[in-house]
């Protein structure tokens, strides 16, 4: 329980109508996009400023509350879960876009700004922000910068971390920070490299200071179908050997291409796997560089190559892919994304598998994925109403990502560690690696008061320190749960 006086304070700080405690106001929030960990926070607050949050922050220090960071819920690995009696801080309020430089090609916004509206701001003066996740929409930049969101287009242009700048933030004793600034190479250590991709632990973000580009001149785009994932993942390794950079090559199996069809009406057919590519820059070397990527492609194997009439057609073919989670939906009751990263030259290989193990469990999986980087996507379907399903979704989730850690990967390429994640991180990093990462997270946050119970591997009925994932004996008897 909240205390009272704690509940009367942020009340104050924020104002009454941004302070939920009620329980019915609190279920809103008690997951993000992985709604198979919830927990109810203690109580909730909006503030709309960087000084409300900074004394959201010393209330809850004050009477010693954990602090959990929101965006917009949109995440996918439980960054940000609740913990039983937090102090839970959304910052959708905060929304403004503070200046914009584009002689300098930066800008600064708060941490609620949509990352897709970033881009239609500054369109008409032919400029854009490149990291795009599928749920680019909705999601927003605080939250991006939490997880070091990709997106499509992250294989030429790179992730979060390579557009921000600097930052302001506010850390676990409420004192407010600038990270960084609008130049492209500040001196001393990178503190704003360690901020992007720490999911809230470091500290809360209030504003970013975005790196932004000027939109190639010609964009080339082409939509490849083949008979199985084995030719479209060769078809990428020869793209890329050959010396391509496509600013986006995305890769769909078929069960996904299913999916999208049902979800969305893209005219697409009934093959193996579908690869969709964007080559973009100047027009004469995009004219080249796209024709070479196709005439690679046929080699491969590719049943069928489209290049869309026009923009409305292309981004009918964007559409598609960019609607794939959300589309899973409409064949499966309930389904897992997954997000581990391997080598490209065995896609194939741990596609097969994926399949292997989902078959052998008796379950059905859907891939979509950032293909040039190997970024997987595995959406592992089910039915939670079936006893033990959800379960053995998750074991398979856990497959897949030692099988990636096996073949050189990684178990996040873009969703973040976050909840789900956290035991397998003992496989992946030594425990000196995992010590120094806490002596960081100390460094910044020496009570360990900002969101507990993410990203390292530790049971969290036992704390927050640093080691191998091991369950707790409540966990193992089913009278606690990871999440």
């Amino acid at each position: 329980m909240i205390p009272d006086a704690a509940i009367r304070s942020l009340r104050a700080a924020v104002g009454e109508r941004n302070c939920f405690s009620e329980p019915e106001e609190l279920r809103t929030y008690e997951c993000d996009g992985l709604t198979s960990f919830k927990a109810t926070p203690g109580v909730v607050v909006l503030p709309g400023s960087t000084e409300q949050v900074a004394e959201v922050v010393k209330i809850a220090r004050a009477h010693g509350l954990p602090v959990v960071p929101r965006g917009a819920g949109t995440g996918l690995s439980g960054g940000a879960l609740p913990v039983p009696g937090c102090v839970l801080v959304g910052l959708s309020r905060m929304k403004r876009v503070l200046q914009v430089d584009l002689d300098n090609a930066w800008m600064r916004v708060e941490p609620g700004v949509v990352n897709l509206d970033v881009s239609r701001k500054l369109a008409p003066q032919g400029y854009y922000y490149a990291p795009d996740p599928s749920s680019q929409s909705v999601c927003t930049i605080g939250g991006n910068v939490a997880e070091n969101s990709g997106g499509a287009h992250c294989l030429k242009y790179g992730f979060t971390v390579n557009h921000v700048l600097g930052a302001r933030v506010v850390l676990g004793d409420g004192s407010i920070a600038d990270l960084g600034g609008p130049v492209l190479d500040a001196p001393g250590y990178d503190l704003t490299g360690a901020l992007v991709g720490s999911e809230g632990t470091l500290g809360i973000v209030t504003e970013v200071v975005l790196r932004i580009l000027r939109k190639p001149e010609a964009t080339r785009t082409f939509f490849a179908t083949f008979p199985s994932t084995d030719e479209a993942g060769n078809a990428v390794s020869r793209i890329i050997a050959a010396g391509i950079v496509p600013a986006a090559i995305e890769m769909m199996d078929r069960l996904a291409i299913v999916a999208i069809k049902a979800a969305t009406g893209v005219d697409w057919p009934d093959v193996g796997a579908a690869l969709l590519m964007d080559v973009d820059g100047c027009a004469a070397e995009v004219e080249h560089t796209a024709q070479e990527a196709v005439r690679i492609a046929e080699q491969a194997g590719a049943l069928m190559v489209r290049v869309p009439r026009d923009e409305a057609e292309r981004q009918t073919m964007w559409k598609g892919r960019k609607s794939a989670f959300a589309a899973v939906g409409r064949i499966s009751p309930n389904y897992m994304v997954q997000d581990g990263v391997i080598p490209r030259s065995v896609i194939a290989q741990v596609l097969r598998e994926i399949e292997e193990l989902c078959t052998k469990a008796g379950l059905r999986v859907a891939n979509v994925f950032h293909a040039g980087d190997g970024n997987l996507h595995p959406l592992i379907l089910y039915d939670a109403r079936i006893p033990g399903q959800e379960e053995l979704a998750e074991k398979i989730g856990g497959e897949i990502l030692r099988a990636c850690i096996r073949l050189g990967g990684s178990i996040t390429g873009e969703h973040g560690v976050g909840a789900d994640k956290a035991p397998y991180m003992g496989e992946l990093f030594g425990e000196e690696d995992l010590a120094t990462m806490a002596l960081l997270r100390c460094a910044f946050d020496p009570e360990g008061r900002m969101n507990p119970g993410k990203v390292f591997p530790t049971p969290r009925l036992c704390g927050d320190r640093p080691g191998k994932y091991v369950p707790h004996p409540l966990e193992q008897s089913g009278e606690a749960g990871r999440g």
